[in-house]
């Protein structure tokens, strides 16, 4: 029985490093360590934010234009964004202010440091930052990161 499970754990890992996602991972250990101090990290006005909203983001791996990646994104103090929907599922972990997401229908729910969420593709929803300090997550998808506007009924 032993044997079967190890052949079987060795054939399983086998088949992980053969898929794409298997290499690319190979590739990204090979590639070195990467340590950015907090005041290293370079910060760009985030594409498909509302102009001199000051919203932010800092790519830390891969690329936001086509995907894979990682960024921080950054909402200055009372940031407000109107209803959207993003062409990816985007995972994030809030690190600092509170991240206030609004569906379309339904009730606002406040996410502070530490908080986890997800988003599918097309969820329609518009988010708010603190009102009092700046509000940092951590976002990451396989897709690409894009904010598609939603008019909003009159």
């Amino acid at each position: 029985m032993k044997r079967v499970l190890l052949f079987s754990a060795i054939v399983l890992i086998g088949l992980l490093l053969a898929i794409p996602g298997g290499a690319v991972a190979q590739k990204k250990m090979k590639e070195g360590r990467v340590l950015w101090a907090a005041e290293d990290i370079k910060w760009d006005t985030l594409k498909g934010s509302p102009p001199g909203a000051g919203v932010m983001s800092a790519l830390l791996w891969g690329n936001m234009e086509k995907g894979p990646f990682g960024a921080l994104i950054k909402f200055p103090p009372g940031f407000k964004h109107p209803l959207h929907y993003h062409s990816s599922t985007l995972k994030a972990v809030v690190l600092k202010g509170a991240y206030i997401y609004v569906p379309e229908i339904g009730v606002e729910k406040r996410l502070g440091p530490g908080s986890y969420f997800t988003y599918p593709a097309l969820d329609r929803h518009s988010t708010r930052g603190a009102e009092d300090s700046e509000t940092i997550f951590f976002v990451e998808s396989s897709g690409k990161f894009d904010v598609m506007p939603i008019e909003e009924k009159k």
